[in-house]
């Protein structure tokens, strides 16, 4: 009669096995969120090094230098409140 308790304990074996693949744990959540976090951090940098370079061009005279620069500030603006705060002694 051992059949009997194994085909009563598959379905919710199955189900399990189920709520266990459709659920994330913590550790990949926190992962998921680290890669995110050093994706805004490494887009952040990419564009500090943009605006350094637009504002040189800038203060040499393109017009069209300070309106991109401009545009990358805003950019920066906006992503910033998205990152941890850092502090720097």
């Amino acid at each position: 009669m051992c059949w009997k308790v194994d085909v009563a304990t598959a379905p919710v074996r199955v189900a399990s096995k189920g709520v266990d693949l459709a659920t994330t744990s913590q550790s990949e959540a926190d992962e998921k969120r680290g890669r995110e976090l050093r994706k805004r951090e490494e887009r952040l940098g990419k564009l500090d090094r943009q605006y350094r370079k637009l504002d040189e061009q800038c203060e040499d005279g393109s017009r069209k230098a300070c309106q991109q620069r401009d545009e990358v500030g805003r950019e920066m603006d906006a992503l910033a409140p998205t990152l941890p705060q850092r502090y720097d002694d």
